[in-house]
């Protein structure tokens, strides 16, 4: 940290003096103006700020302020806390350069600061008064504009001008924004990198007050407007495909309209239409050329879709049938972005002010002109209705967002219904005869390879088919053009073998469809049209549908204050938070498992006793699961959402401990576990050298095994399978594995449980593969002083390791939030068997 003698120095000179930039992958602040990805993204005249989480010999915030050409930096070792009741230590040390605003990385061993970096809040700030002034007096007053940061700051010297230390305190002023520790801990409750999850302002978010109001859109402020040339060429933006909808930021929410893309030029009445692959159209649609000419400009460049509505709602069929020159009199142009305007160019100006202005050129346009509405209802209601409505989903984009071509992360498509395009890569005639197509062979880029998806044979009428068929004609060719064929896909389809006619690759078909398949391909399609604005080489496989999302779970804790673990302090509150903090990434260990529970109702220390069944005390949201699925035993339960892992919390369960199989496959493990447990005042490292031993004979035995902490004094070595062998083969495996490592390695391992058995030795428990055994699941919580918790690891981390509790409740989170990759993110997608294995042992 800097001392208060340096402050003299030139700009960044101490910055520079601490690092050795041929190592450091920090910024090398080579010039203190430089200009970052962030600042250009922002008003010139707007100063930046960011929050920076740092995991170096302790885990501590830095807190930047851009001003004067670098970035004024304190420590603050417990983070920012909207009480300001809460006044938090923050120590002042070297300016950074600006850039140093967008590091995330690793700072290696050895270097000044080392440890990993996140940025965990950014956004603008304002100084309250003259920032010069109030730096050199020692008091600082702000207003933060951030993601998780908002309303007025203090930051106050507390230290002597003879300090070795420049000491300041750091804490929130009372305004609006201002909340109780007790009730709102933005440490704990946003730990993660806002780069790797974006949230948007927390202004956008909350509260409702700070919202700037609709009405305001009506006045579009085109500041950011800059003066050029019409462009010849306009590339579109791009929505990319959403797995959820946004919870939080300002969103423009928009139908998707089930058409084609379409691009509108306009020079001094001369109208072009353009695909959004650049293709000139405006010959295919006479009828928008005249109304494009009339609107109230003389230069610029228009975005929307065109589509043909029919009952009321955008139907692509019908679009088909238009183009073709059947209907085209019923083609409405629905327009949603305005990208140049008289010689100005508004790419850089906010979504929202490019609409308003757009509204106003549409005010008097007739049929087939519209503007695209927007709703202001929350995504996920607007989602739920569309969905409902039969519509293909929504368009999301962010209000304050720029026009960007290509795709970007500031659009998002919402897909209520799975549908996408794919290439016809052959066909079938219709009952055998030619003229008419009977089904189209489809498929889809991975990287340069073609792979089958399958097949369509529904969606056209005989029109359609014959239609198709004249246009495929051309494109024939001898083989299958698949680089990647998928045969279980051929065995599915009832056409004879031999029927196919291949084609080259070059006509691309919109299809809606019911799943894809484990094998990447589609179930139960339908034909929805052909796209002939997309050109085949830009088709690859989409995600699956947008799932709603999940309601804010703001539990109400009974008896938050309750201690659940006094040797570290740790409150019912605690716990219920821990398990809403970690509930993404431990559902998966959880999700459709036989859950058997340990309840604490009066803290660890206590009584403590297991539930596997339904008949005690009932916690909503558990899933009850039929009597018949276990004859003769009570009815299992499982833990299959957010909503029960934490009524289960409520109910002051601590443990979940799961089976090897799960209710689909009730008698048929997808795993092995190999439980270490080490003998009693054992050391770590033997423990560790164990795991190492196991995974090493699972290896020989050609089976890949994932590493998990056991949140007590062992580990757990986990071993996926394919659910084919019943629960007494597995277990028999288990058991003679054990027992072969044991015979081999005495010294190390025992095969016998009792503590007499494995006096200085590791018991690896196989008992844990029977039917009706669990084993503590993944992030689960362990009722042991301290609270550990299983974490699951890589086999590099392992050497690292200080102990199997070596994350607990209080800290899981904030190493997680550290982490870029899940070591476990190959374990869902291997399955292996027992076969070889098991006649290696015998």
């Amino acid at each position: 940290m800097a001392s208060r003698s340096d402050t003299t120095a030139p700009p960044l000179s101490r910055y520079r003096r601490k690092r050795d930039f041929t190592v450091t992958p920090e910024p090398s602040a080579t010039s203190a103006t430089a200009t970052t990805a962030a600042t250009s993204r922002r008003n010139a005249r707007d100063l930046g700020f960011v929050i920076q989480k740092h995991w170096a010999s302790r885990l501590h915030y830095d807190f930047r302020l851009e001003f004067n050409g670098v970035l004024l930096s304190w420590a603050v070792p417990k983070g920012p806390c909207y009480d300001p009741k809460e006044k938090r230590m923050a120590v002042h040390v070297e300016d950074h350069p600006v850039d140093y605003a967008d590091f995330e990385g690793t700072i290696p061993k050895r270097q000044y600061g080392a440890g990993t970096v996140i940025v965990w809040d950014r956004g603008t700030w304002e100084p309250a008064g003259d920032a010069d002034a109030g730096m050199k007096a020692g008091k600082l007053v702000f207003r933060l504009h951030g993601e998780k940061l908002a309303g007025l700051w203090e930051l106050v010297r507390i230290s002597k001008p003879d300090d070795k230390q420049d000491q300041w305190m750091l804490f929130k002023k009372r305004d609006e924004w201002a909340r109780p520790l007790a009730q709102y801990d933005v440490i704990k409750a946003l730990p993660d990198s806002v780069v790797a999850n974006p949230l948007g302002l927390v202004e956008d978010r909350e509260p409702k007050s700070a919202r700037p109001a609709r009405g305001a859109d009506k006045d579009p402020d085109l500041s950011a407007a800059v003066r050029a040339p019409q462009p010849a060429k306009l590339e579109p933006q791009l929505a990319t495909l959403a797995t959820s909808l946004p919870t939080s930021g300002d969103w423009i929410t928009e139908t998707k309209l089930d058409g084609y893309r379409l691009l509108a030029r306009i020079d001094k009445g001369r109208v072009r239409l353009f695909t959004r692959a650049g293709h000139d159209w405006t010959a295919k649609f006479p009828g928008l050329v005249t109304p494009l000419g009339e609107l109230p400009l003389s230069t610029g460049w228009l975005d929307g879709e065109i589509t043909v509505m029919k009952d009321g709602l955008p139907s692509f069929s019908a679009l088909q049938n238009a183009i073709d020159g059947r209907a085209g009199q019923d083609i409405v142009y629905f327009l949603f972005d305005l990208m140049y305007l008289d010689g100005q160019d508004l790419r850089k100006v906010p979504l929202w002010s490019r609409r308003a202005r757009l509204a106003q050129l549409l005010d008097d346009a007739g049929e087939p002109l519209r503007f695209s509405p927007d709703f202001e209802a929350p995504p996920a209601h607007v989602f739920e209705a569309a969905a409902g409505l039969g519509l293909e989903g929504l368009i999301l984009k962010r209000r304050e967002a720029p026009y960007e071509s290509g795709r970007t992360q500031t659009w998002l498509k919402a897909k209520t219904r799975l549908r996408q395009e794919l290439i016809i890569c052959g066909f079938t005639a219709r009952g055998g005869k030619a003229g008419e197509v009977g089904s189209l062979l489809l498929g889809y880029y991975v990287g340069d390879k073609l792979h089958d998806a399958g097949s369509v044979g529904t969606g056209w009428d005989s029109r359609t088919a014959q239609d198709i068929w004249r246009r495929l004609v051309p494109f024939e060719r001898d083989a299958a053009p698949y680089d990647v064929a998928v045969a279980k896909q051929r065995r599915w389809s009832r056409r004879a073998a031999g029927s196919e006619r291949w084609v080259e690759p070059a006509l691309v078909a919109e299809v809606e469809f019911a799943e894809w398949t484990a094998d990447g391909v589609i179930r139960q399609a339908s034909f929805k049209g052909l796209r002939l604005d997309k050109p085949a080489g830009s088709v690859v496989r989409e995600g699956g549908k947008t799932q709603p999302p999940e309601p804010v779970h703001d539990v109400k804790i009974t008896h938050p204050e309750r201690i659940v673990d006094a040797s570290a302090g740790i409150t019912k509150a605690d716990l219920v938070r821990y398990y809403a903090s970690v509930a993404e990434w431990m559902l998966p260990h959880l999700k459709d498992r036989p859950v058997a529970m340990v309840r604490a109702p009066a803290g660890i220390a206590s009584e403590l006793f297991f539930q596997k069944h339904v008949e005690r005390t009932s916690m909503p949201g558990l899933t009850v699961h039929d009597r018949d699925l276990w004859p003769r035993h009570p009815s299992l339960l499982s833990v299959d959402t957010i909503d029960a892992l934490l009524s289960a919390a409520q109910m002051n369960v601590v443990e979940f401990h799961t089976w090897n199989s799960t209710v689909r496959k009730l008698d048929k493990p997808d795993r092995v576990i190999f439980d270490l447990d080490p003998g009693e005042g054992l050391k770590w490292n033997y423990v560790q050298e164990a795991a190492v031993l196991v995974r090493t004979l699972l290896a020989e035995l050609d089976l890949q095994a994932w590493l998990k902490t056991s949140g007590g004094k062992g580990l757990h070595v986990v071993v996926p399978l394919n659910s084919r062998l019943d629960y007494g083969t597995v277990k028999s495996f288990s058991q003679a594995f054990v027992r072969h490592l044991a015979k081999t390695i005495p010294e190390r391992f025992s095969a016998i449980s009792g503590p007499s058995n494995r006096v200085g030795k590791i018991y690896v428990d196989y008992l844990r593969n029977g039917m009706g055994q669990t084993t503590a699941a993944a992030f689960s919580a362990r009722a042991r002083p301290g609270m550990g918790m299983s974490m699951p690891v890589s086999w590099e981390q392992l050497t690292e390791l200080k102990s199997s509790a070596q994350w607990n409740v209080q800290t899981a989170r904030e190493y997680l939030s550290f982490q870029t990759k899940d070591p476990w993110a190959d374990y869902w997608s291997t399955t292996q068997t027992l076969a070889k294995a098991m006649k290696r042992l015998r």
